[in-house]
């Protein structure tokens, strides 16, 4: 299925009406645990009430028929650390791995020329560089030791924690790639991980289905341009890179029958969000499929299937806080990104949530 993208979009957005000061102290570097202790804002956009909860509060706040939508993508643990023939310390974020040839983000990208071979994870893995194609993105080379290539890769590679998640050399390989994964993945393919989904375990999933909540999947693969900035000065002209999706015809049904018992729709994170409306037809439900989606919704766009957003706090100028605006009204959301800082949530990846209703 070709992605599609409702051009009922304001004209004139600037991306600099998304800015915000956040204090570096509220950029959450560690998660909280349990996952679902983790503070969410709630707003009632009816009303425009709000309240701050957990997201152990979800099931007081959601209602029987209602249906929780789930990014089941898995992260793959593609990041790696090793060293130049100089000793200086660099890093690759594995993007594509075909074979043996891959594409990768590798920092600090100045110093390094086509032809260096680089020693990954203590000689597990060694990178050599191909070409240069530019923003610190290369193709390489990947040798291992033992084994094949993507083996090797997810047995030593560490979690693609985002650039402002700070760690050190000796950091906690195995507790970041568990972490760093939602208690439902199950389909490798992401770059990132889809955050919301962070703050659920399994007991807070079963708590919801004896309340009556049920939840359905989706898979997007978060790529690349979950790091890309967005280079315009109007909102229009950014153009979102495809990410590969799938909606099976088991959460097609499931939509459907919310939807026929007045339920809501409840996305779980921005990556739920863009599939789900990616596949969504008039009469509100979504028609099943899988492709690529460059769906990019921003203040204007117009909601066909999902009837409420849990997400976390995001960068400012970022196209998730875009969505967010989208969704919830772009004065509101600014508002709420001003309460939350001045509450002190915790922003980012491993930060807390918010619940629009």
């Amino acid at each position: 299925m070709a992605s599609r993208c409702i051009k009922r979009y304001d004209a004139g957005v600037r991306v600099s009406e998304f800015s915000f000061d956040l204090p570096a102290e509220l950029i959450a570097a560690r998660s909280v645990e349990p996952r679902d202790q983790a503070r969410m804002l709630v707003y009632d956009r009816a009303t425009g009430a709000r309240r701050h909860q957990v997201v152990a509060d979800l099931p007081e706040l959601l209602q029987p028929g209602d249906l929780l939508v789930l990014n089941d993508t898995r992260v793959r643990p593609w990041r790696l650390r090793g060293r130049r023939a100089s000793g200086g310390v660099v890093e690759c974020l594995l993007l594509q791995v075909r074979g043996d040839i891959a594409e990768a983000f590798v920092k600090p990208s100045k110093k390094l020329s086509v032809g260096d071979r680089l020693s990954m994870e203590d000689g597990v893995v060694d990178v050599e560089l191909l070409r240069d194609l530019g923003r610190g993105r290369w193709e390489l080379r990947l040798w291992v030791r033992g084994g094949d290539v993507e083996g090797a890769l997810d047995r030593c590679g560490r979690a693609p924690l985002p650039p402002y998640v700070d760690r050190p050399v000796e950091e906690d390989i195995a507790a970041d790639r568990r972490r760093y994964q939602t208690v439902f993945a199950s389909k490798p393919g992401a770059v990132a991980a889809p955050t919301a989904g962070l703050h659920f375990t399994p007991e807070l999933l079963q708590r919801l289905t004896e309340r009556g909540v049920d939840h359905a999947f989706v898979t997007l693969h978060v790529g690349e341009g979950t790091f890309a900035p967005i280079r315009t000065e109007q909102v229009e002209e950014h153009r979102m890179h495809r990410e590969v999706y799938e909606l099976s015809r088991a959460t097609a049904a499931a939509v459907a029958r919310a939807k026929a018992r007045g339920g809501r729709v409840v996305a779980v994170g921005t990556t739920s969000c863009r599939t789900l409306e990616t596949c969504a037809i008039e009469a509100g439900g979504v028609q099943p499929g899988s492709g690529a989606s460059d769906l990019f919704l921003y203040p204007g766009a117009r909601f066909r299937c999902v009837d409420a957003l849990l997400t976390n706090f995001h960068l400012p100028e970022s196209t998730l806080v875009m969505l967010v605006a989208a969704f919830a009204g772009h004065e509101q959301t600014m508002a709420l990104y001003r309460e939350a800082i001045a509450e002190r949530y915790r922003f980012y990846s491993f930060g807390d949530a918010m619940l629009l209703l």
